[in-house]
């Protein structure tokens, strides 16, 4: 019997492709649209609406690219105001056949393949959320480069032999500024410098002016003040991101503060440092309509990378499973033959997963469960694998939160060493059925 011959859907007929450059955009649409299929247009504005003219006299609906570096963002925005689904394609899911590449035959090639239903395109959050990952993101930027300046600062100190950060654990804290300050402001005594010490110091007078004793060269002094100075220059533009952010959060609040207020945050020793200067938590509660932070792990800053890169609407993700797979923290699944080659998690560059990593670390001596569990599985695992659990549990909480509305409350360290005991002795009693005995408990010594 001759088999017969599959032939392949075409879901999208109204789809083209376009093959991002730094230039130069090639797009490709169905060869019935127009005599020249495969036509070349500017990277600069003015070719940008003429390709998007072009697409609109094409009957072109949907339009795939590729993420290439940051070239697609104005080309993507541009699209989607204008009404195209736009679908942001993984530039591995779109390989071409080998020996054969081109720009011409990869724009094809992407018109084919969505034509065909065989793309997916990323996700992508509200324009609203882009706008605050935005800011979000640069305001990162702006404390990394600020942190740089820290490092010039910290050479200045040591080439003039002030060894300040022997005795104190942040040079840019209250008392590294108070003391350098008064350096560039003309004091040169030991004594009235550690004089400034604040109270919760650890280290006495005679320790810290000890080591305030310095070779007082005017070269490296100019130095210390160039990089004080635009350690305050990146401290108010980093103030000034915090007042753009709280006004960008206030439009986007869609729920109201429980009439009772937000319970009392789990007490911290210190203000998280690097967080923002206005009340994050009530602004993002405002946003989501939950609290992350009474989630064991996850501070306000977290918090605020998490909806920052995600948003608060998770319906893009039909289950948990999607989205924790599109944070890289599930199990990996490489399996050939009906043999499991590999079940590590993919490498991803996530920001939101690595935020999450970060917060699974800080959960090894919390008196929670989730401090619990995550000791339970560095005990069976190396730890960056146990983190990487600890973390893809805290993704499967937060979906649960902003997906339920509901909030979290903490059983405890020992209430989940009790449940975990039963749970263990549950399964013994099973094990020990099926193989025919009986699990007896030993008399409790008096």
């Amino acid at each position: 019997m001759a088999k017969r011959k599959q032939e392949v859907e075409i879901h999208y007929p109204h789809a083209a492709g376009i093959d991002i450059g730094s230039t130069r955009h090639f797009v490709a649409v169905p060869v019935d649209r127009d005599p020249q299929p495969v036509r070349e247009f500017e990277g600069h504005t003015v070719g940008l609406r003429e390709l998007a003219a072009w697409l609109k006299t094409c009957g072109i609906t949907e339009v795939a690219m590729e993420s290439t570096g940051v070239y697609w963002i104005p080309l993507y925005e541009l699209l989607a105001e204008q009404g195209f689904t736009v679908f942001l394609v993984n530039a591995r899911h779109v390989r071409n056949v080998p020996g054969r590449k081109s720009d011409v035959l990869d724009c094809q090639w992407l018109q084919r393949l969505m034509s065909f239903g065989l793309l997916r395109g990323a996700f992508r959050p509200e324009d609203e959320i882009c706008t605050l990952r935005a800011l979000w993101r640069h305001r990162d930027m702006l404390i990394a480069y600020q942190g740089s300046h820290v490092q010039h600062l910290q050479k200045a100190l040591n080439q003039m032999n002030v060894q300040l950060h022997h005795v104190i654990a942040d040079i840019v804290g209250v008392t590294g500024q108070r003391i350098v300050r008064a350096i560039l402001a003309g004091e040169r005594d030991p004594r009235a410098l550690a004089a400034l010490r604040d109270r919760r110091i650890q280290a006495d007078g005679e320790a810290i002016a000890k080591v305030l004793l310095g070779n007082w060269r005017e070269e490296h002094l100019f130095a210390l003040r160039q990089a004080m100075e635009l350690y305050d220059v990146y401290a108010q533009k980093i103030a000034d991101c915090d007042q753009q952010l709280q006004s960008l959060l206030e439009n986007l609040r869609t729920h109201e503060l429980p009439a009772a207020g937000l319970a009392n945050p789990k007490a911290r020793k210190s203000r998280p440092k690097n967080a923002p200067g206005f009340a994050v938590r009530e602004a993002l509660y405002g946003l989501a309509g939950v609290d992350l932070t009474r989630i064991d792990g996850i501070d306000t800053s977290t918090a605020m990378k998490i909806i920052s890169e995600v948003g608060s609407d998770l319906s893009a993700f039909p289950t948990v499973k999607h989205f924790t797979s599109w944070l890289g923290l599930c199990p990996g699944t490489k399996i050939s033959g009906g043999k499991v080659l590999s079940g590590a998690t993919k490498r991803s560059a996530n920001r939101a997963a690595q935020a999450l990593r970060i917060a699974a670390q800080s959960l090894r001596k919390s008196d929670s469960a989730l401090g619990a569990y995550h000791r339970r599985l560095c005990a069976r695992m190396d730890r960056p694998k146990a983190i990487t659990a600890t973390a893809h549990k805290l993704a499967r909480l937060i979906y649960t939160l902003l997906t339920k509305g509901t909030d979290y409350v903490d059983v405890g360290a020992a209430q989940y060493e009790r449940q975990f005991r039963d749970r263990t002795l549950q399964n013994l009693k099973k094990r020990a059925q099926a193989l025919g005995f009986e699990l007896t408990p030993l008399p409790e010594a008096a």
